[in-house]
């Protein structure tokens, strides 16, 4: 009996080439199959501007590759981990390794470090890449796929509220006073919320106080008219430095810049519960790559000439996909304020490591 937490160097090796190998093959199988379905359905939108091309399609498809990576890199280490441990099931070499003394634990162990290996260079990737795509693709999607300047600090899908009153904007770009807002719509609001006028216009700007409607249309909810009225000047109590931190895109933002942005909205006594979920996420998530092995692991194990190698093959899939529902299930109850913060972002990364401790344990140690 091996008392080492890894068998032998060579052992350890060549697990996780086999792993990286295969991991690599379907990540670039579902990234391709993904990035053409998306594509089949983008890229009218995206050639709908005047000069648009291929050029343009290339660009979002730059721009959406590392998004698919990051969202479903824990899924590819999942399908992975089962092809992995079945084919070696297969032609017992889990077999000749348990009968050289390894514990289910230490024939685990390389998949496992090089799951948390692939965790922490996700980690990076998220910060460095990612959520620059994120911003860029979303001020792109603002822009209708147009040409914007590359630092306009574009922000989208901007929601406001004065008092019962709603301001919202399909995007923003400037900073301070010279905050410009694109395709505005000014609902107003009677007691019981009942939207009494709602107003359109094409953009809106500072007037000191208040925001100013251009080419402003009126729709009277009462009498049902719709009339083209003069510019006019709505939401007075909303300051540019509330409009800055109430249209934060946490998405494009690196996992320091969120703190910074938790902090000053907690400063001005913002909520910021779905704030603090996403970002305590951006550490569980990336570790859900970790979860991986030890939740596929049931297939590893059991004679594979039981008949019972697809069955157990299903029931690691389903522990991993449970854990996928689970997470994002407790992530939106923590975004709506159901779970504190940092249980809707640990919670499921836990419960499913004890599940997986707890199944390999009672069936292999």
């Amino acid at each position: 009996m091996q008392f080492d937490f890894f068998p032998s160097r060579t052992l350890t090796i060549y697990l996780a080439k086999l792993f990286v190998v295969r991991i690599f093959a379907v990540l670039v199988m579902l990234v391709l199959v993904l990035l053409a379905l998306d594509l089949l359905g983008s890229t009218g939108k995206i050639l709908e501007p005047d000069g648009n091309g291929q050029a343009e399609i290339l660009k979002y498809a730059g721009l959406r590759v590392p998004q698919l990576i990051s969202r479903f890199l824990p899924y590819s280490v999942l399908l992975a981990t089962l092809i992995t441990l079945v084919t070696l099931n297969q032609n017992s070499e889990v077999v000749a390794m348990k009968a050289a003394g390894l514990s289910a634990h230490q024939v685990l162990s390389p998949l496992l470090l090089t799951a948390a290996i692939l965790a922490v260079v996700s980690f990076g990737f998220n910060e460095r890449v990612v959520t620059r795509a994120n911003s860029t693709l979303k001020a792109w999607e603002a822009a209708d796929y147009g040409k914007i300047p590359e630092d306009s600090g574009t922000r989208t899908n901007v929601y406001l509220t004065d008092g019962q009153n709603i301001l919202s904007a399909s995007s923003l770009t400037g900073t301070g006073e010279t905050i410009v807002l694109e395709n505005v719509t000014w609902d107003a609001r009677g007691p019981g919320g009942i939207v009494t006028e709602q107003i359109r216009a094409t953009r809106a700007t500072y007037a000191a106080p208040g925001w100013r409607l251009e080419n402003p249309r009126s729709f009277d909810v009462g009498s049902a008219d719709i009339e083209d009225i003069e510019n006019t000047v709505v939401g007075e109590s909303l300051t540019p430095a509330q409009i800055d931190l109430q249209s934060i895109d946490t998405d494009g933002q690196s996992f320091w810049e969120l703190a910074e942005t938790i902090g000053a909205l907690d400063a001005v006594g913002r909520r910021t519960s779905e704030m603090r979920a996403k970002w305590w996420h951006r550490i569980s998530g990336p570790l859900a790559a970790f979860l991986m092995p030890l939740l596929g692991s049931i297939a590893a194990f059991g004679l594979a000439r039981s008949g019972q190698l697809f069955v157990r093959a299903i029931v690691g899939m389903a522990l991993g996909f449970a854990y996928f529902v689970v997470d994002n299930a407790a992530l939106a109850m923590g975004s709506f304020g159901g779970y504190p913060p940092f249980l809707a972002a640990w919670a499921p990364f836990f419960l499913f490591l004890l599940v997986g401790e707890t199944v390999l344990i009672r069936t292999e140690e």
